[in-house]
């Protein structure tokens, strides 16, 4: 397994944002024997179908560009007109033929590691100038890899080439015998099929070539568990800090919330461990509105202030335990609770208002059974 500079093994596979920035920098798998494959076998195909054509164009231009008309030779104007129309005849002939060598060059890369332009990868690097470091490249791993391949490929063409030529060596002896312009366009035919035979034994070296080439990819990009579990921090956050900033949120939302206490016109208490604060406007609001609610300490800050504003406070404890279990802060009361809360609004508006206020006793409100809590 690959091993960092520091020892430790590179033993997790690479995450989805290692392959991103790797991406982003222009490193992705690349086979080069892959392209060449493709390129040489797309040139003998081309020339095998439209050979003949093109010699045959090659030929009128090589008999227009010495034959022609003695005024020709001796008008300067005339003569540059020829060359200029032999120059385009010769691009235009040649034009499909390079058209598709570049369109292959394009494409064929990109059947391994998709299309990538990266401006970090075109960036100048100093270290590359290094003396030293391009003496340990030359030596490295990867060189002598590179090196064994390129003796493999140059001994399989020269072993295929040989066995080409020995079988068809007897063709080859009986172009000497051939008329001249039919010997040269056999003699054409077989430099194609050469070409294209030598190419096909190329196919070898690409088949071995590309699952290495993804294999070695993967390889660099491997990661150690340390390199892992940093990057998921980076990610998610260090656990302390996100806890700490939760906490943090909370205790503004707390205070945020206890402002909002003095607002109130009721305090709906347990009466010690809970306690919800309510606000109802019959001019501007259609329901109760919860502007706070806590537990324990919270409820007797909640208590301490609403004494502190003479805010009326209010024991019933089946229906704080309602509120606070199925109501939100800055919320409006459930639906189900609006007849149990109204009973509690009256109960204080005869408070404010000094009328009766005998029936204190909210054991009992309509609460339903499903909102009851112990």
């Amino acid at each position: 397994m690959a091993e960092n500079q520091d020892g430790t093994e590179k033993s997790e596979e690479p995450t989805e944002k290692k392959l991103r920035e790797s991406r982003e920098k222009g490193q992705i798998p690349r086979s080069r024997e892959l392209t060449t494959v493709l390129m040489t076998l797309s040139a003998g195909v081309f020339l095998l179908l439209y050979g003949s054509v093109m010699f045959s164009n090659i030929e009128e231009l090589a008999i227009k560009g010495i034959q022609f008309d003695r005024d020709i030779a001796f008008d300067e104007l005339k003569m540059w007109s020829l060359i200029q129309g032999l120059l385009l005849s010769a691009i235009y002939m040649i034009m499909p033929f390079m058209l598709l060598m570049a369109f292959i060059a394009i494409v064929s890369p990109m059947l391994l590691g998709g299309w990538s332009f990266s401006t970090k990868a075109m960036a100048p690097k100093l270290s590359k100038l290094n003396p030293v470091s391009g003496i340990k490249r030359m030596f490295s791993a990867k060189a002598l890899l590179e090196l064994f391949k390129a003796l493999a490929k140059f001994t399989l063409v020269i072993s295929i080439a040989t066995f080409f030529l020995y079988s068809i060596f007897t063709e080859v002896l009986g172009l000497g015998s051939e008329p001249l312009k039919q010997g040269l366009a056999h003699a054409g035919t077989v430099i194609i099929e050469a070409f294209i035979f030598v190419s096909l034994s190329l196919i070898v070296v690409a088949l071995i070539d590309v699952p290495f080439q993804l294999w070695d990819h993967n390889r660099q990009l491997k990661m150690t568990k340390q390199e892992v579990k940093e990057e998921f921090k980076q990610q998610e956050g260090n656990p302390e800090v996100k806890g700490r900033i939760r906490q943090i949120q909370r205790e503004m939302s707390q205070q945020r919330m206890m402002q909002k206490v003095p607002e109130a016109d009721v305090i709906i208490t347990n009466p010690t461990h809970f306690a919800v604060a309510l606000k109802y406007d019959p001019q501007s609001m259609q329901e109760p509105v919860v502007v706070a609610m806590g537990i324990d300490f919270m409820a007797s800050q909640i208590r301490t202030i609403a004494k502190e504003h003479d805010i009326p406070i209010v024991e019933a404890p089946p229906l704080a335990r309602a509120l606070y279990y199925n109501a939100e802060v800055e919320h409006a009361i459930p639906y189900d609770l609006f007849k149990a809360v109204a009973a509690i609004l009256a109960y204080v508006y005869q408070l404010k208002t000094g009328g009766q206020t005998a029936q204190t006793n909210f054991e009992n409100l309509p609460i339903p059974e499903e909102m009851k809590t112990e």
